[in-house]
């Protein structure tokens, strides 16, 4: 026998000693733990999720989407968008509807398909069910939801992986993103230029993105000699009432400020309505700044000064960085450029 031929048997008895300790600790036969991995109808739903769960704690793969790669059988790929089943964030979110139609077009430019599916943050560890079961040759997956571990442990499984977020110390698992700290830079350093000093920030700092956010906010603050004033930091989530959550915790705090960054546009056009309602007129009493440039964001009244997220070339390089890891090449993570949109809500038109 080759040495090919040699490993390639031992590869197949290791599997089936995975799938014989599967089925002795789920208390099912080893067919059932092979329909559950194949994703079959005939097994519950209860069972399938016992079933993938101890397939993902045992590191079983049975890397059914590479080779079905190799045999071009198989051009899809698995786009997966968590969702806090504590809050539940909507697809109508813009920015995610933007990401997920970057990435539809990325794929058909290369001839693949796309698989959508949403996930709860708490059920990453099993997002690599589709590829386990052979439907998907790898997972985009948008945003890390604070679970840099599970994201970890699907790398060291060697699941074809890249995620959109945040570049993180001790990160075994692809990710592709943007400038965050730059971006919180620029939209500091954008309002101080106005003459702004109490400068509130709106985001979920818990959060790996707007945690960069919020230290590109500290680092321009610093730089002018600006003290970090805690309580002009305001946690809050992406849904669309953030904006106005954040306002009423500053007004509850009556604490005064003269201008916003936001962690997203959704945030910022929220809080802009809820400014209204309390008479305060933006940009005048109050600049203020968000984040992705959104296209609602070029006719919002006042038109939204914004910090841009390349997201075409966001979903462009999400892709490519996923096949090069199914071809066997290596799983290069990448920073993309941010760069600030002058609008009318800052005080200042662009040229």
């Amino acid at each position: 026998m080759s040495k090919a031929g040699h490993t390639g048997s031992n590869e197949a008895a290791r599997q089936r000693l995975q799938m014989a300790d599967i089925a002795r600790l789920a208390g099912v036969s080893t067919a059932t733990v092979s329909r559950a991995l194949n994703n079959s109808p005939l097994v519950n739903q209860e069972t399938r999720t016992r079933i993938l769960e101890l397939a993902a704690s045992l590191k079983y793969s049975i890397n059914i989407g590479a080779q079905n790669l190799r045999l071009k059988q198989n051009r899809t790929v698995g786009v997966l968008i968590p969702f806090d089943p504590r809050t539940h964030q909507s697809l109508t979110d813009p920015f995610l509807l933007a990401m997920l139609g970057s990435l539809a077009d990325a794929l058909t430019e290369r001839g693949f398909d796309m698989l959508f599916s949403r996930i709860g943050t708490d059920e990453i560890g099993l997002a690599a069910a589709s590829y386990d079961s052979g439907r998907v040759i790898g997972i985009i997956m948008v945003g890390q939801w604070g679970r840099h571990q599970e994201l970890n442990a699907l790398a060291a499984r060697k699941v074809p992986l890249v995620v959109w977020g945040a570049q993180l110390p001790q990160q075994l698992y692809c990710c592709v993103g943007s400038d965050n700290v730059n971006g919180g830079r620029l939209a500091t350093e954008h309002l101080i230029a106005q003459g702004r000093r109490r400068i509130a920030f709106f985001g979920d700092s818990a959060l790996p993105e707007p945690a960069q956010r919020y230290r590109g906010y500290c680092e321009a603050l610093a730089r002018h000699g600006i003290a970090v004033d805690p309580r002009l930091q305001v946690s809050c989530s992406f849904l669309p009432e953030g904006g106005h959550e954040a306002v009423a915790a500053l007004a509850a705090r009556g604490v005064d400020y003269d201008a916003v960054f936001a962690c997203s546009d959704l945030i910022a056009m929220t809080a802009i309505d809820s400014l209204r309602s309390l008479g305060r007129h933006v940009p005048d009493e109050v600049a203020v700044v968000g984040y992705d440039d959104i296209d609602q964001a070029s006719w919002f009244h006042p038109r939204l000064t914004t910090v841009r997220q390349p997201i075409g070339a966001a979903g462009r390089a999400l892709v490519d960085a996923l096949l090069a890891q199914v071809e066997g090449g290596a799983a290069l993570s990448a920073e993309l450029p941010t760069e600030l949109v002058i609008r009318a809500s800052a005080g200042e038109t662009a040229t």
